[in-house]
């Protein structure tokens, strides 16, 4: 597994991956999707790092999918064992990643690189880039959960026309779906992206990640056991000193100072 498959830098409490296989057009083989689990979990385990952007660069392709001539060699077996398991794993990783994620989609996201945004938190948008699940034209259908995490996230007549038909849509109309937050003109995204993730990084670390599980968590609950899992979740931050100078903050009209404690 090449390293240099995805970059990994730390700007301020923000950490940076960068997926750096342009020639390839980022396609989801094997070593790639090992090199984002090993890039994950490198940020997670950083303390430094409050938020984590997921980006293409200074490229116009964020992820175009997996590799066909590979997927056209496999059996179903051979899928199964080599490459089904692998993506629904680190897919899943980043869905359930302890800091938010932040995508900047800087081009094609296709097929795979549209599964892969569904696992991440915030999204931002290049204004000509273009999302799409075209398996369908292919005689497949999105197997590494883009048929059910995009139910999920739209509506299921929208999500269902995207399947069936494979057509591609515009970052505006990603926008009016609800699948991406906002739509920036390219030369800004990664600025505007940067700077969202350090506002979000100024907040407490710890009621960040507790807001994430209740909120990763509870989504996949009936309704009642989600609220008390959001009664436990908010309660167990009491237990925090970030939580106390949030509070002690407010009283002395003051900015408060999160250090994760």
């Amino acid at each position: 597994m090449s390293q240099d498959h995805v970059l990994v830098r730390r700007e301020g409490a923000v950490g940076v991956m960068t997926f750096n296989r342009t020639a390839q057009m980022n396609t989801l083989e094997p070593a790639m999707l090992l090199a984002m689990e090993q890039a994950l979990q490198d940020l997670e385990n950083d303390s430094q790092v409050r938020v984590i952007l997921v980006t293409g660069g200074e490229s116009r392709v964020f992820i175009a999918g997996g590799n066909i001539a590979d997927l056209h060699q496999r059996d179903a077996l051979a899928h199964y064992r080599d490459f089904s398991v692998l993506v629904h794993r680190v897919f899943r990783r980043f869905e359930e990643c302890t800091k938010p994620t932040i995508a900047a989609v800087n081009g094609w996201a296709l097929g795979g690189g549209t599964e892969f945004l569904l696992t991440t938190d915030v999204r931002l948008m290049a204004e000509d880039a273009q999302l799409g699940l075209p398996e369908i034209k292919l005689g497949l259908f999105p197997g590494g959960g883009g048929s059910q995490r995009l139910m999920r996230q739209i509506s299921p007549c929208q999500a269902k026309l995207l399947m069936y038909t494979g057509d591609f849509i515009s970052s505006q109309e990603a926008v009016q779906m609800g699948l991406v937050n906002r739509a920036v003109p390219w030369e800004r995204l990664l600025p505007e992206a940067m700077a969202l993730a350090q506002r979000i990084a100024e907040k407490s670390p710890w009621a960040l990640r507790l807001l994430k599980s209740a909120m990763t968590q509870g989504a996949e609950m009936p309704l009642n056991a989600a609220l008390q899992h959001e009664a436990v979740t908010i309660s167990l931050l009491l237990d925090t000193q970030d939580a106390h100078e949030g509070c002690q903050a407010f009283l002395e009209k003051r900015k408060p100072n999160f250090v994760g404690d």
